[in-house]
Formats: C-alpha cells, structure tokens, sequence
C-alpha cells in the first residue's frame, strides 16, 4: 500500500510512505507500482498514533454509583471507589473497559497505560484486565500499573498485594506516598516499590504527590531513588501537583536532582483542574505540575486523560485534542510552535514515558501504526477539533471517521 501527499508531523513538504506486511517500508517522494493499492491523503495531517500514558480503566464509568463526588476532592473520590469495589464482578469491569477502549480507538488512541487498583484482597480488577490486554490487542497495547489506591502501608497486607499483582504480570510498580498515614511510611512505601520494580524488571509509575501540600515532598524521594537504582527513565511521576506549591528555593535545588534522575512526568490537566486547589479561597492554584519549567530543563513531560466519568472525574470522551487543548491554556504554553508542538504531549513524549521509543514512531522498519488528522498541521487540529480520519494498525485500518462539517442555513 502506498499512502501519498502526506504532511507528516507538521512538516510542510508532502511525504509518500510505502507499507508492506504491515511495516513501513520506505518514506520519501514515491510512485505507485504496478497494481499496488495508493491512498491520497490530499495534504492532511499524519501523526504516529496517540498514547494515552495514564488513566484508570478499572474505575471509568462509574461516576454516581454509589453516589456522585459532591465535594470535588481526591479524597471523597477514593472513599466512593472503596464502597464502588464492593460491587466489582469481572464481567462489570470488563464491559466498562471494552466501552472505553473503544472510545479511546475512535480518537486515534493505540497505547494504553492504565493503573489498576491492587488494593483488594482478590485482585479481581488486575486479573480482568489481564486478560483484556490480551483480548484488546487487535486494538490496542495495554500497559498495566499495578496501583495500591489505599496505600502499601496504609492497607493491610498492601507490600504482599503489589508482590502478587508483580507476579501476576502487571508492567509496572506503583505506589501512592501522598495518600500513606505518615511521612516516614511514605518514604518506606517508595523504597519498597522501586526496589521491587529493580528486582523484577519492571517500569514504575508513581502517583506522586496529588495534592495541594507544600509539605508533601515523595517526588525528591522518587527521584533519588530512581539515580541511585539506576532506574532512570523507567521512572515515571504522575500528577506532583504539589511542586506547584513548592517554593521556588527548593524547586532549583530539586530541578538538579530530578536532571539526574531522567524521570518523567505525566500531567492531568482535565482531573487535576478540577480536583487541586479545593481548600484554597482566592487566589486559587490552579492544580498542574510545572511543566514549563520542566520542559525547559530538559525534562520529559506527557500528558494523560486520569479518569472518564467515575468518583474522580464526572466527565471525560477519550479524546486526548482536549487533554492537551486544556493544559496548554492552564500551563501557559500558548506560543505559536508551543502548540505546534503540543502534539509530542500524547506521542513522543508519551512513548518516552511508556518506554516504547525505539518501536514507536513513522520510521522505515517501524510497525506502520498512524492515524490521520482532518486538517494540515496540529494547530489547525486543535483549533478546528479536528475528526481523526483514520486509525491504522499494522497497515491495517482499524478506524475511519468522517469529516465533522457544519452548515450555516441563513
């Protein structure tokens, strides 16, 4: 198959990519061959397929059941999921899953890291997703966090659990330093999961300091203990929202560390607006990591969708256009090549956070996996919300959607 008149990332010169069992084979200016099927794209946007680098699958759809977050808080967000576990039966967590992934599939999604509650006796929701990330493949990867929501310290038997969830075939380590009863379990919750994570192989993602609290300070733990296991880039930290309450004394001398580390970070722009500055009057924080500063550091950044629809969120489509159209107004990076670039939040950088970079991307020998935009660059996409025309996988068409268009009648 010969895919014509591409503009590829953004570039302004038109491509031709030429696909053969499923990889892309050649790049560059190309002529049909004999009988080979060609695909004119007339000039629109291809991009390498979205990465959603986290959200909580096992919780999606569940918002107001047992009832609805009234204060808008993490915290009332976790006692409702804690009385909403009670009711989890495999075939519930499962039909909820499919309905999401298939939402997120229709918005040019392809790679999935979903944390998964291991705060529970059974591990009923890890084992189902489990088998979903089998089932799914077709559509999607699923990389599983194998999440403690309540706490490794702070639940019984929580070290055990996430030893079982690791040997199960979870992906990565997670913890939650925020959310243990002290500090001092805080700092022993990290040091056990990172090493685990180093003993078996695994990546770690940490949800890491999602709360308002100056004091809250687990992501210089994170960090430390990423250099000195030579974890590095397998480390990833999800939300610090915190660091938006540090001073800026302390944030220079954590910058170095976190440098030295080569963590990434992932920010929720959707949740984490509507959940951060909830104790504040005014002025009200608006609830997003420093990923400028970040940026600027040479640090890698994502972003994620965290919910759709459940204790936590009460909205959410699977559509990462409004993950990155939110952060780049609440994170100020509203620059002409800013939000030219804005794409790299669900692509590159996410690949660089889910550790897939030297498979991902629209490079010769690479699996030819892209979807394509209706519009000629991401600034266009974002400002037109731009339908995504096609999802292959493999160089097989796995979605196609048609152009949203809109009439005036007078």
């Amino acid at each position: 198959m010969l895919v014509k008149n591409a503009r590829i990332e953004n570039k302004e010169e038109l491509t031709d990519i030429r696909i053969k069992d499923g990889v892309f084979e050649q790049i560059g200016k190309l002529e049909a061959m004999p009988e080979e099927e060609a695909i004119d794209l007339n000039e629109k946007l291809l991009l390498p397929p979205f990465i959603e680098s986290h959200v909580h699958l096992d919780t999606c759809l569940t918002a107001g059941d047992p009832a609805w977050n009234m204060s808008g808080t993490l915290f009332e967000g976790i006692e409702l999921w804690s009385r909403r576990k009670e009711k989890l039966t495999e075939e519930d967590i499962r039909q909820r899953v499919k309905k999401a992934v298939s939402m997120y599939a229709l918005n040019g999604v392809q790679h999935i890291r979903t944390h998964v509650d291991i705060t529970d006796p059974s591990l009923m929701a890890l084992k189902t997703m489990l088998k979903l990330k089998e089932e799914l493949q077709d559509l999607v990867d699923i990389q599983i966090v194998a999440f403690p929501q309540e706490g490794i310290l702070s639940y019984p038997n929580g070290k055990q659990l996430l030893i079982d969830a690791v040997k199960l075939g979870a992906d990565a380590v997670g913890a939650i330093p925020h959310f243990e009863f002290t500090r001092e379990y805080s700092v022993e919750s990290l040091d056990f999961a990172m090493h685990l994570a180093k003993e078996e192989n695994k990546l770690v993602d940490v949800h890491c300091d999602e709360i308002d609290d100056e004091a809250s300070r687990g992501l210089e733990t994170v960090a430390a203990r990423a250099y000195e296991l030579e974890l590095f880039d397998k480390v990833t930290a999800s939300h610090a929202t915190a660091m938006h309450s540090y001073n800026n004394a302390y944030v220079l001398r954590l910058m170095r560390l976190l440098k030295m580390s080569k963590i990434n970070f992932v920010a929720n722009p959707l949740v984490n607006t509507h959940l951060q500055g909830r104790a504040d009057t005014y002025p009200k924080r608006r609830g997003i990591t420093r990923v400028k500063e970040l940026l600027q550091q040479g640090i890698n950044v994502s972003f994620g969708h965290d919910d759709i629809y459940d204790p936590w969120y009460p909205m959410g489509n699977g559509s990462l256009r409004d993950v990155v159209f939110v952060g780049l107004h609440v994170t100020q990076l509203m620059g002409y090549q800013e939000i030219m670039d804005s794409y790299k939040f669900i692509t590159t950088n996410a690949a660089r956070t889910l550790h897939i970079s030297d498979s991902y991307g629209i490079r010769e020998g690479n699996s030819a996996d892209f979807i394509v935009l209706d519009a000629e660059n991401y600034y266009e996409a974002l400002i037109k919300d731009a339908s995504v025309l096609y999802s292959y996988r493999k160089g097989r068409k796995i979605v196609e959607n048609s152009p949203s268009e809109k009439h005036l009648l007078v």
